[in-house]
């Protein structure tokens, strides 16, 4: 079986930062990472080649396999900047608080994060970050 593509590496967050596209990625991107690596502690570590993750926890998939997954993190792609997060009971109605978004089933995704409430966006890590501590101590 092989190994997931998405691993931490050893690559610099900020070069990978520093080279985001468009060029308002790089600041929301620093953002971002400041406010994940404040709510959650830890260092950011660049998975694969294009994840900011803050921590590790062994996410079971429907088949069984374990494989290693940050337990936040966050992608400046060029059309929106993709959150992971922890759904909880509180991510309805604080995502009805966010501002302009979109989400699937493990993302949220945020075109501009000058147009989000930060507050917001701070609880969402936050009851994120505690989710994951309960799921996973």
């Amino acid at each position: 079986m092989p190994e997931p593509k998405t691993q931490p590496t050893d690559a610099s967050v900020e070069d990978f930062l520093s080279a985001a596209e468009p060029a308002r990625r790089r600041e929301e991107g620093r953002i971002l990472c400041a406010l994940m690596q404040d709510v959650t502690g830890e260092a950011p570590v660049l998975w694969g080649p294009s994840i900011v993750g803050f921590g590790r926890y062994a996410n079971v998939t429907a088949n069984g396999k374990s494989a290693d997954w940050p337990r936040m993190g966050f992608s400046p792609r060029k059309a929106a900047l993709t959150l992971y997060l922890a759904s909880t009971p509180e991510t309805e109605a604080l995502l009805a608080r966010l501002g302009p978004h979109t989400t699937s089933v493990a993302c949220l995704y945020i075109k501009r994060l000058d147009q989000v409430d930060m507050g917001v966006l701070r609880d969402l890590c936050v009851a994120s970050r505690d989710e994951m501590n309960r799921r996973c101590p």
